[in-house]
């Protein structure tokens, strides 16, 4: 058969291929795409995260529902 050198070498390259979606990534010592960690937030980030936090305890903050009436008539949509 012709097909099976191709349908070997198939199996041998998909054997050697690394699963990095299904294995933790330790194991293959990788990191994220964007390559940003939880605890490397740059200052000012942080700071307006708590702001955020803040103002929203406070009640500073609105619902999505009401977020889109504003839009929907500010752009009379």
């Amino acid at each position: 058969m012709i097909l099976f050198p191709n349908f070997v070498k198939r199996l041998v390259m998909n054997a050697k291929k690394k699963n990095i979606a299904k294995e933790p990534t330790e194991i293959y010592k990788v990191t994220s795409k964007n390559g940003v960690i939880s605890e490397e937030l740059h200052p000012v980030l942080v700071q307006l995260i708590e702001k955020s936090k803040k103002e929203h305890e406070q009640g500073y903050s609105f619902s999505h529902e009401e977020a889109m009436q504003k839009i929907k008539l500010k752009f009379s949509i």
